[in-house]
Parts: structure tokens; C-alpha cells; sequence
């Protein structure tokens, strides 16, 4: 989706976690993204999981309420051998995806290769390539910044790259294709 000119849309990113949930906010004014926040849910201190779970709930709608976002972007829970923690992570993300609903906030999911692939390139790339690559493309420092707030920050931006905001008038088939269509482009 292009936005009209002057028109703004702002996506939250979330990615649950049990012990640390990320989020990150950005605005998109036409074709660009600008960061507006990024943070974390520090659920560590809190022993019983349905406490956690409240305070997923809470602080997400706070988040929400604090930065009025138009999308929640959320990461989707990857699948491990632990089904336990699986599970675990699943009720932190419906925890964050109820706090959303309770907000009438559309809601889209991606997985967790999807999202490193739409920020780096690379479906496998590591938490620090995906910070980095978040710093250069929205112009922050992001040394001191938690990997998993810098994860719910890929997950929006994501959702941006995804929803369309990046329209090309050409379609290329592969790289050949692209060059034959691009010389002066190619060096």
C-alpha cells in the first residue's frame, strides 16, 4: 500500500518472548519508514508464567495506547524441540495479539525467516546482521539496544516492506534478467 502524499501510518512491531518481549514503533510518511520507539517487556523478575502473561497484555496496551499504531506486526513462534517452551511462547504472543484485538488493530504474523529475509536478505541471518542492518536503514545507533527489542523493530518494519509500501514499475526474473533490463545500472 503507497500512502498519499501526506498521509502517515504507524506499525508496531512486537516479538514475544517469555522472559523479554520486543517492540519497536514506526512511522511511515509516503515510501519512509522513521523510528518513533523501541524497547523491551523485561518480564525476567516475574516467576509465574500467568503473571507474565498479564503484564504482555498490559504494557502492550499501553504501547498502544501510547503511539495509537494502525497494524501490529507480530513474530510468529518458531518451532523447536522444546514443546513446552513452544507453548509458553505462543501464550506471550496471544497475549500481545489479544491486547491488539481489544484495541480493533489489524494484526499480521511472520515468521521468524521471513522477517531476517525482509530486513537482510537472508532468511537465516543473526539477530546482530538484523540490528545492524535496522540501524542503517532507520539512522540510529543501535549499540546499546536489546537483540529482542531490535527483533519487534524488524517485525514492523517487515510488515512495512511487505504491505506493498515499496513499489517497483519493473519486474525482473533473476539477476540476468535484471541486467539485461539494467545496463547502466551493472558495473
Amino acid at each position: 500500500m503507497v500512502l498519499a502524499s501526506g498521509q502517515e501510518r504507524i506499525i508496531l512491531g512486537i516479538d514475544p518472548g517469555t522472559n523479554i518481549t520486543g517492540y519497536g514503533v514506526i512511522k511511515v510518511s509516503g515510501n519512509k519508514p522513521e523510528l518513533i520507539a523501541i524497547g523491551v517487556v523485561d518480564l525476567s523478575k516475574y516467576s509465574d508464567h500467568y503473571i507474565k502473561l498479564k503484564h504482555i497484555f498490559e504494557r502492550t496496551t499501553g504501547i498502544i495506547d501510547e503511539y495509537h499504531p494502525d497494524e501490529l506486526a507480530i513474530e510468529a513462534p518458531f518451532y523447536g524441540k522444546n514443546v513446552q517452551s513452544m507453548l509458553k511462547l505462543g501464550r506471550a504472543q496471544g497475549a500481545a495479539i489479544a491486547a491488539a484485538l481489544s484495541r480493533s488493530l489489524p494484526i499480521y504474523e511472520y515468521a521468524p525467516r521471513k522477517i531476517k529475509m525482509s530486513i537482510t536478505g537472508q532468511g537465516a541471518a543473526s539477530k546482530e546482521q538484523v540490528a545492524a542492518m535496522l540501524a542503517n536503514i532507520l539512522n540510529f545507533k543501535g549499540k546499546d539496544i536489546k537483540l529482542d527489542a531490535t527483533d519487534g523493530l524488524a517485525a514492523a518494519l517487515c510488515h512495512y516492506f511487505q504491505s506493498g509500501s515499496i513499489k517497483s514499475e519493473k519486474s525482473y526474473s533473476g539477476w540476468k534478467d535484471f541486467m539485461n533490463k539494467n545496463p547502466g545500472r551493472v558495473k
